[in-house]
């Protein structure tokens, strides 16, 4: 049987007009001769309201049989209500059974995180789980609008890799056919490539850390964006991290409300959210820490306790720059007045978020890229195409990675990260 289907979020343009919702029942509760339908079908939630005294004997019992998830057609005339969240209602005329669910295992009442992690696949299905996934679709959106926007081409970088500049420690290996290879863990280098064909890039896709953490910001598998931009400063790097974040939270703000509102979310700390950032220098940092009380060296990297306490300063987002040249990555260029630290940025999450955001000028010198690759004792053979790229041509060129999962928590306001991907894929969860 054909039918012309309405979703929820399009019933404002149907007021009393009869349409009909494919969708599941959420929940019911019944007042004597009116049952009310909760109702949902992914694009919103809708009441489904059952007059016993104005619907046939058969679709008041249909009715009654649904139970929490059930599948169902539900026919009825849309009224406004301005008591609803959503500021409709539906006076139910059909009720079409398509399955009856029986013993859904995410009931009404709480549930412990291992139990819902083991039933992820289901759990999505939550008011606050819906939202997340809304508002996480949204910000891929707004990073895809954005960098469209100002020219910038997308590029799609290997996932299989045949070794990692930066130590395959927290690689995932496997075997290709007769090599070894890795699953990525950062399209950067081959980025650094495309920028020099297409000039400004971007990627987005899922890379790999095979860390065993266990901590609430980390994730085994995750999803980076990572731009390169040819004859792009350092200085001018930080100018459009700023402005793809700022960027970033308009769009939630402008298209998620009601998901925020789902999930409790404080929107006028988002607001406050727009360029310019504050930004401090790595040794501006350690002075504040040593003036709060913290045991920190100069040379060491931040944890989490000292990026928190740093961005407790701040109501927006605040870059740390110029660390030191021996605790970050071998391609980030040394400052020309000061070789002991490097042109990069960290960009801090306030509200405890942590790093959302590293980036760096990249060394565009092939001497000094020879000399790093020495230090480093990387392979030649392996990234010989990484060092053409500073032979042909080399000009200055910036870039930074985004970590999406990270920033997803943030606007969310979410405690651990394993909610702000669809299945996450943690040390001890594999499953489902």
């Amino acid at each position: 049987m054909s039918r012309t289907l309405c979703m929820i979020r399009e019933v404002g343009g149907h007021i009393n007009e009869t349409v009909t919702i494919g969708c599941w029942l959420h929940n019911i509760r019944s007042s004597g001769k009116i049952r009310f339908l909760q109702l949902r079908d992914g694009s919103g939630y809708i009441q489904g309201v059952v007059v016993k005294s104005e619907v046939s004997e058969q679709v008041w019992e249909d009715a009654g049989k649904l139970t929490q998830e059930s599948s169902v057609y539900v026919t009825g005339t849309v009224r406004e209500d301005t008591r609803s969240k959503g500021g409709f209602e539906l006076t139910v005329t059909g009720v079409e059974i398509i399955q009856v669910a029986t013993d859904y295992p995410i009931t009404p009442k709480e549930h412990g995180v291992d139990f819902l992690m083991d039933h992820r696949h289901l759990w999505i299905r939550s008011p606050k789980q819906r939202a997340i996934l809304v508002v996480r679709a949204q910000i891929i959106r707004a990073v895809q609008q954005f960098f469209d926007e100002r020219g910038f081409h997308l590029v799609d970088p290997p996932i299989l890799t045949p070794s990692s500049c930066e130590g395959t420690t927290n690689l995932f290996h496997t075997k290709y056919f007769d090599e070894d290879a890795f699953l990525t863990q950062s399209g950067q280098l081959y980025m650094e490539a495309a920028a020099m064909a297409l000039g400004r890039v971007y990627s987005f896709g899922p890379t790999f850390r095979a860390e065993k953490s266990k901590t609430r910001r980390h994730l085994i598998e995750f999803w980076m964006i990572e731009p390169e931009m040819a004859f792009v400063t350092h200085e001018e790097n930080l100018e459009v991290q700023e402005q793809f974040i700022s960027y970033i939270v308009s769009s939630v703000l402008e298209h998620c409300r009601a998901e925020l509102e789902v999930l409790g979310r404080d929107v006028s700390k988002l607001e406050n959210i727009q360029a310019p950032f504050p930004r401090i220098t790595y040794d501006e940092a350690v002075k504040f820490l040593k003036s709060e009380g913290h045991e920190f060296d100069w040379g060491e990297d931040f944890g989490a306790p000292h990026e928190t306490a740093i961005a407790e300063k701040y109501e927006k987002p605040v870059f740390i720059t110029h660390y030191p040249t021996e605790i970050k990555a071998f391609y980030m260029k040394p400052d020309p007045n000061r070789p002991e630290v490097v042109l990069c940025a960290d960009m801090i999450a306030p509200e405890g978020y942590g790093e959302i955001i590293g980036g760096s000028q990249r060394i565009d010198d092939p001497d000094l890229m020879e000399e790093r690759f020495q230090q480093h004792e990387l392979s030649k053979e392996a990234y010989q195409w990484y060092l053409d790229l500073r032979k042909y041509g080399t000009v200055p060129h910036s870039g930074f990675g985004l970590g999406l999962e990270r920033t997803v928590a943030w606007i969310c306001g979410l405690d651990h990260v394993r909610e702000t991907i669809p299945f996450p894929r943690l040390l001890y969860r594999l499953y489902p």
